[in-house]
């Protein structure tokens, strides 16, 4: 069983929806057959590599409220992140133009790293403070996390898995994703947001029974029924 997860790494509601599916996850009988794939989604695709400036004044620019305001939003934001065991630092946070990152997990995804290469690039973003749109940051960054540095480098270098980031993206325009996370079971179902762990157990739960064979269920006494198979018939 497949669950693409749409996310950015400057999300933080994104990091929460990771814990919580990971708890989800853990607790699915069948984790073992379930293969996890992080799908890209930029939040601001016209974002500087950095933006510079006291998050809560961030904000408050782009969402046109006070600056009490962002800061009540963090205050409860990093509540709600510690009870998932993360300690944000919005404080140091320098986010920026995720574009490249996400080309670097699309190659992490090709060399098996993808989830290691998301953990380190979210911890990075809300708990350290590094530059996640910074090139040379996120070479150091992905090679912590098991990818080589030269071929990061390589690709940042390049043009490579645009193509893959832009058809996420159009993927998830086709889903109607308007915001993340969001996650898609078995390309049938679809979970919008940082859910409660008993919500995420519960589409699992339903999404693998779905999948499994028919069960046959014969007449009483096990008597056999008249049917057609294939071309024979029998009347």
């Amino acid at each position: 069983m497949r669950v693409e997860i749409w996310s950015d790494v400057v999300c933080p509601w994104c990091y929460v929806g990771k814990r919580r599916f990971e708890a989800a996850l853990a607790a699915f009988a069948h984790r073992d057959q379930v293969e996890v794939v992080w799908r890209s989604f930029e939040l601001d695709a016209g974002a500087p590599a950095e933006r510079v400036g006291d998050y809560a004044q961030l904000l408050a620019d782009k969402y046109g409220f006070p600056v009490e305001q962002g800061q009540q939003m963090i205050d409860t934001m990093t509540q709600t992140a510690a009870q998932e065991g993360l300690d944000f630092r919005f404080d140091l946070a320098r986010v920026g133009n995720t574009f490249d990152a996400h080309r670097l997990l699309h190659l992490a995804h090709d060399r098996g790293v993808q989830d290691a290469v998301k953990e380190r690039l979210v911890l990075a973003t809300f708990t350290e403070g590094e530059p996640i749109g910074d090139h040379d940051t996120l070479v150091r960054l992905v090679a912590e996390a098991g990818l080589s540095a030269d071929e990061a480098r390589a690709v940042l270098a390049s043009d490579r898995y645009a193509t893959e980031v832009r058809a996420d993206e159009a993927q998830a325009r086709a889903y109607g994703i308007s915001g993340v996370p969001f996650f898609v079971v078995d390309g049938r179902y679809g979970v919008n947001g940082a859910q409660p762990v008993e919500a995420l157990t519960q589409v699992l739960a339903t999404a693998w029974a779905d999948r499994q064979p028919l069960e046959m269920a014969g007449a009483p006494g096990g008597a056999a029924a008249p049917g057609c198979d294939g071309d024979s018939c029998a009347v």
